[in-house]
């Protein structure tokens, strides 16, 4: 026989599991233009069944239409966890394969292999359309034979109310080099153009509103001495009195970005990272030839390059003015600067802090002293470092995770469960965090750079980290970019956020974070579920809230 069932999205399916495992999802609510994803999940047992068979899935119901089913495909990862960092809040520590890749399905195909746990991904998305209460049907049925081999349904109530914009800004770092090299295409080729279309498509479709801008190539997780391939969008020429811009290449960018959803422009670190000491790798046309004139060799503070971004930053404002977006520009300084580099931090940041007067300048960071002293205004804490940054009360505070943030804490790590990664939401809800950080939305090289990893076969970056800390999404053959079920499940986080909300707006705050905590208990960025029930239950909550205030 063939058992199937319908659970939440907020699991993960082993191969080795059996569909009673897991709590069956019999009905769930969502707002009429919110993007609800849950997972069918079916196993052949018993010696009569095929070792393995074709089938396939078909939806019935008037919401079938809406839908869109993906496999979840398993992905192989030889470094789950870190063996010295981890506490009791995984699924597992071992290596092996786990549940990731949302493969789109081709007519619903699907292979039943007796004995192994199976599970499709289905997405309804109404586009705001409201159908009130509906049944949704999904049914398995053999390819060979034609034969019934299982069902399961589930009712969802679509409430007649919209979940407002997302107010939080977004940002997971997004590499143009890595897809260069994925895709073997030159930089800014027509290709390279059309393949980060596609990419920058996938960061809106999961919340992204704010989009790493490669203005030089970025200083980022590039080991020192080394460099990255360039993809530096402003044209540099050397002249006889200093510097000429071109920014035809930026403005298609910029442009390529407002047609696709980004609201927000994350400029270039100026500095290198860990520790802001050298400039990041600049090319320029010098003399008719085309050579790195900034890099590793060039010291952060010095008078030359000093006088490149004297020359630089006012001319990039000057033509983002002219376009209307200056005010959505955010730039940085260096990445994750240290206690010991404070002094070198503070000397290259007052060396052209003057020159983005009145512009938000941010910076991830774990250490409350670099705000105290007034040397990061918009600091970005590592939400297991942001208790002193709550408790002193800084205004607009974001917050990151990465390969650090392993125990207690909210992270996206493959051997996490998935409420682990979508309690996020509820907690930058209460603390009022207003944006957030993360690395690594497409990064497929190893630490520092050094060398290209397909992330279908290895999905820690070489050793890097912990699978799922450096990309979140999988490069396709077309070009097209392929959701995580990590992903799919961080913007459900988003759009809980904007179901609170709506709710605040219908209740006050404090009854709408009484209303969570009623459901998961007290919220802290220190505790983390230990079920996907207590989300589930808060989000039926919220929206019984809000449904109950249409009355």
């Amino acid at each position: 026989m063939v058992k199937t069932k319908i659970i939440s999205s907020l699991e993960k399916c082993f191969l080795s599991q059996r569909v009673e495992d897991f709590e069956t999802l019999g009905q769930i609510s969502a707002l009429k233009n919110e993007r609800l994803s849950f997972q069918f999940i079916y196993r052949a047992e018993g010696e009569e069944e095929a070792v393995r068979r074709r089938a396939y899935v078909t939806l019935e119901g008037e919401l079938a239409k809406y839908a869109t089913v993906r496999a979840v495909e398993l992905i192989p990862s030889c470094m789950p966890t870190y063996v010295e960092r981890r506490d009791d809040n995984y699924l597992s520590y071992e290596a092996g394969l786990y549940p990731d890749l949302l493969c789109p399905l081709s007519d619903g195909r699907v292979f039943v292999n007796r004995e192994e746990l199976r599970s499709v991904w289905i997405t309804v998305d109404t586009r705001g359309e409201y159908f009130g209460e509906s049944t949704l049907e999904v049914k398995l049925n053999s390819m060979d034979s034609g034969r019934f081999l299982g069902e399961a349904s589930l009712k969802i109530k679509f409430i007649d109310r919209e979940l407002p914009a997302q107010k939080l800004k977004y940002t997971q770092w997004f590499y143009t080099d890595c897809l260069a090299t994925h895709y073997d295409c030159e930089v800014f080729s027509e290709r390279w153009w059309g393949i980060v279309e596609k990419f920058i498509k996938a960061a809106v479709r999961n919340g992204i509103n704010m989009l790493l801008t490669p203005t030089f190539t970025p200083p980022l997780d590039t080991h020192i001495g080394t460099e990255r391939p360039t993809v530096q969008l402003v044209d540099v020429t050397v002249t006889e009195g200093g510097y000429e811009f071109g920014f035809e290449r930026l403005d298609r960018w910029l442009d390529l970005c407002a047609a696709c959803g980004i609201e927000y422009y994350e400029i270039a670190h100026f500095f290198t990272q860990w520790g802001a000491a050298h400039a990041p790798k600049v090319m320029a046309t010098v003399g008719g030839e085309y050579k790195k004139i900034f890099g590793w060799d060039t010291d952060a503070v010095g008078e030359e390059y000093n006088g490149f971004l004297h020359t630089f930053i006012p001319a990039f404002i000057a033509h983002m003015k002219e376009r209307g977006e200056d005010r959505k520009c955010f730039f940085h300084i260096s990445d994750e600067p240290k206690p010991d580099n404070l002094e070198q931090y503070k000397r290259s940041r007052n060396s052209i802090i003057s020159l983005l007067d009145g512009y938000t300048v941010m910076d991830a960071l774990s250490n409350y002293e670099f705000y105290e002293q007034g040397i990061v205004s918009t600091p970005i804490p590592a939400n297991n470092h942001i208790k002193p940054f709550l408790e002193n009360g800084v205004p607009n505070l974001w917050t990151y995770y990465c390969c650090s943030q392993t125990n207690d804490v909210s992270n996206r790590f493959f051997a996490m469960p998935s409420y682990r990664t979508r309690c996020i939401g509820y907690q930058m809800y209460k603390f009022d965090i207003v944006g957030f950080l993360h690395w690594g939305f497409n990064f497929y090289y190893s630490r520092g750079s050094l060398e290209y990893v397909n992330p279908y076969q290895d999905s820690t970056g070489r050793y890097f980290s912990p699978s799922g800390d450096t990309y979140s999404v999988y490069p396709a053959e077309n070009g097209e970019a392929l959701d995580s079920l990590r992903a799919v499940v961080f913007y459900d986080a988003l759009q809980d956020m904007r179901a609170f909300e709506l709710c605040s707006e219908l209740y006050g705050k404090e009854k709408t974070v009484a209303a969570i905590e009623e459901a998961v208990g007290e919220v802290s960025f220190y505790v983390c579920p230990r079920s996907a029930s207590p989300i589930l239950a808060m989000r039926e909550k919220i929206n019984k809230m809000i449904e109950d205030k249409m009355i």
